[in-house]
């Protein structure tokens, strides 16, 4: 889980460049709202129609690059990326930012964006959509004398080439050579869209009994993940964003499931294998070409993920995933960071990744006078570090429902987050209750309590099968208030209005997303 440093850049100077306030209701300017491509050339798109980060694959290096501590500082200059205008009778060119309205949708069944403003009576639509190595972007304006321009500011590696019509402007983007003379932007977009509504047509459709908005929200985390894997190397990275577009093993990890619940076979594979391949001993997360990102140690949850992946890509048996990760990957779960990438400690979650179940379930001493041995267990629940109840309740104890299933744990499990789904908020919970993040809520922890809650309902041992349906259809309620209008889900939303305030989309979010959604509503399944 990514944490922001909300600092300055360059110290608050007078001189610094100030990003364009936001209209009503929404983010900021340059802060990616959406995700374009398929795997290989991968975009960013701003709520404003910009295009705000763009690399060659989904973990690749930057062709342009916003750095998160200038989106959290508000010192992003106002010609980054690519940038849609419009002038009105020879009048000075106005960004979208300045629309009198603005909205922003997928096309249905795509990764393809399209920006929709108004200025007075002028309606302009911008799309955004990649294929393979090219970027089509088109800027249309109707219903008045208007002229549609675009800024472009890209990395050398990127040759971009502009084409006018009336009232529209086409440009066509293209890494790593020249623009051939016969491609054209809206054909770009075209083949792109056909190709993602073809892969979405592969999907393992959710159960007859489910709800329209839930087929929705399960088509759209599966195409961000489609977008946010390398379709060459099985990379998943976290996010289209600076200090995003890594590999974190249990964001991978959780995607690999996710692929397979849904009957993405070679993506599940593929997702696997780059982890099983990954050196998890040497960092907590990973360049798209395997490679460590140093700065971060590896962390205590990454070969439990890593394992799991294996095990649900069907890789388990095939011998050669299992070696390659006792072999080279020995990361003991004690003294190591969590998913919440603080200080170093002995941590519930890691704990369960690690099938520590001795250890995070109390045993009665020989004495019968309490308890003994190490333990993160409490009468209120799990708590986050062993045998610190201060640390409170973690919700990464859903866990132990799935994906790592220990049912002498589910009472213990359902308490703790019980106690946590008590105080959520609107748009969901915050990892735990001592979480010293602030008051938004985080949607990874939403969902991935919402996966267990509806696997606990499937369990024979429920006590109160109903009760832990509603908890998790409630949360996936909290999901669904927290998403963008196009359905892209946030890392985290302001507790109070709702708009993000990070990264959008989140792939870890989506993949549990995916796997609450096919828990809740399997094929053939009933409500």
């Amino acid at each position: 889980m990514a944490a922001l440093a909300l600092v300055a850049v360059s110290g608050d100077e007078a001189a610094d460049p100030r990003t364009p306030s936001a209209l009503a209701g929404e983010p900021p300017p340059f802060l990616g709202m959406a995700v374009v491509g398929s795997g290989e050339l991968t975009a960013a798109v701003d709520a404003y129609g910009d295009v705000v980060d763009l690399r060659s694959s989904p973990a690749g290096s930057a062709l342009i690059e916003n750095p998160a501590a200038r989106q959290a500082a508000g010192t992003v200059d106002v010609g980054a990326g690519i940038v849609p205008r419009v002038s009105f009778d020879d009048g000075p060119a106005l960004a979208m930012w300045e629309a009198d309205e603005i909205a922003q949708r997928y096309v249905d069944g795509t990764n393809v964006v399209e920006t929709l403003a108004r200025f007075g009576d002028v309606k302009v639509t911008v799309i955004a959509g990649a294929a393979g190595e090219e970027l089509g972007f088109v800027v249309r304006a109707s219903g008045g004398e208007a002229e549609p321009s675009v800024g472009v500011a890209v990395s050398d590696g990127v040759r971009c080439r502009r084409k006018r019509k009336p009232g529209q402007l086409h440009l066509l983007c293209r890494v790593g050579g020249a623009v051939p003379v016969s491609s054209g932007a809206a054909a770009v977009i075209r083949k792109a869209g056909h190709a993602d509504q073809r892969w979405l047509d592969r999907a393992r459709p959710l159960g007859a009994s489910a709800p329209a908005w839930a087929g929705a929200m399960y088509e759209r985390s599966l195409l961000t993940l489609r977008a946010l894997m390398d379709a060459r190397t099985g990379a998943v990275a976290a996010g289209a964003r600076d200090g995003w577009a890594y590999v974190w093993p249990r964001d991978a990890g959780t995607a690999a499931i996710a692929f397979a619940e849904a009957g993405y076979r070679r993506e599940a594979r593929q997702a696997a294998w780059f982890l099983a391949w990954a050196k998890l001993d040497q960092a907590a997360r990973f360049h798209g070409d395997g490679s460590p990102v140093p700065g971060r140690a590896a962390q205590g949850d990454a070969i439990g993920w890593t394992a799991a992946a294996v095990e649900a890509a069907g890789l388990g048996s095939a011998g050669k995933a299992t070696r390659l990760l006792r072999r080279s990957n020995r990361v003991p779960w004690r003294d190591r960071a969590d998913y919440q990438e603080g200080e170093p400690g002995n941590y519930l979650g890691n704990a369960i990744s690690s099938r520590a179940w001795s250890v995070v379930h109390a045993t009665a001493s020989k004495s019968g006078r309490g308890r003994e041995g190490e333990t993160f267990e409490t009468p209120r629940g799990l708590m986050r570090r062993e045998n610190d109840p201060n640390s409170g309740l973690d919700s990464a104890a859903a866990w132990a429902a799935k994906p790592f299933a220990q049912p002498s744990l589910y009472p213990a499990v359902r308490r703790t987050l019980s106690a946590l789904v008590a105080d959520a908020t609107p748009y969901g919970i915050t990892p735990g209750s001592a979480w010293h993040g602030g008051e938004d809520p985080w949607t990874a922890p939403t969902a991935w309590t919402a996966w267990a809650f509806a696997a606990l309902a499937a369990s024979p041992s429920s006590p109160d099968p109903a009760a832990d349906r509603r908890q998790a259809l409630a949360l996936v309620a909290d999901l669904r208030r927290a998403a963008r209008p196009s359905g892209a889900l946030p890392e985290r939303v302001d507790v109070r209005t709702g708009v993000p305030t990070s990264t959008t989309p989140l792939a870890w979010t989506h993949a549990f997303t995916v796997l609450a959604l096919r828990e809740l509503w399997p094929s053939g399944g009933q409500l």
